[in-house]
């Protein structure tokens, strides 16, 4: 019997750990984009999703271009969010998406935009470069 709890512990353990590492680089890449995200607005353009990450349970990153990214922070409950592996952004006026209209749809669930903000994507990249250039 103890073999049986000592496996289930050992077993359980590296998902503890993982999950855990994950919600941290979560939190400090929230973070980063946070620090460079403007004030926010009602809505913004995207013709197709060219990109997407997860910052949280209630927070990602889209790219509608290249270089154009908009923090998006969806109501809740929104559940596991940060483990979906593909998402689909509603557009309830043609192209635009807006704050309060539109949805983060993924595994069955209809996540409602709450606030938009626009990364300067730009700006952040150049800082990325400049920390690891001083590692």
């Amino acid at each position: 019997m103890l073999r049986v709890v000592l496996f289930a512990a050992l077993c359980i353990l590296p998902a503890v750990c993982a999950q855990a590492d994950t919600r941290a680089t979560e939190q400090k890449n929230l973070a980063r984009f946070e620090q460079f995200a403007g004030p926010p607005v009602e809505s913004f353009d995207m013709w197709s999703l060219y990109q997407w990450q997860s910052l949280g349970p209630d927070r990602l990153a889209v790219w509608s271009a290249v270089n154009q990214v908009w923090l998006l922070k969806v109501s809740q409950p929104c559940i596991r969010l940060e483990d979906t592996s593909a998402i689909k952004i509603t557009s309830q006026m043609s192209h635009k998406v807006t704050a309060r209209f539109d949805y983060v749809d993924f595994a069955a669930q209809h996540c409602q935009i709450q606030e938009i903000r626009p990364v300067d994507y730009l700006a952040m990249r150049k800082a990325g470069e400049r920390a690891n250039a001083k590692s």
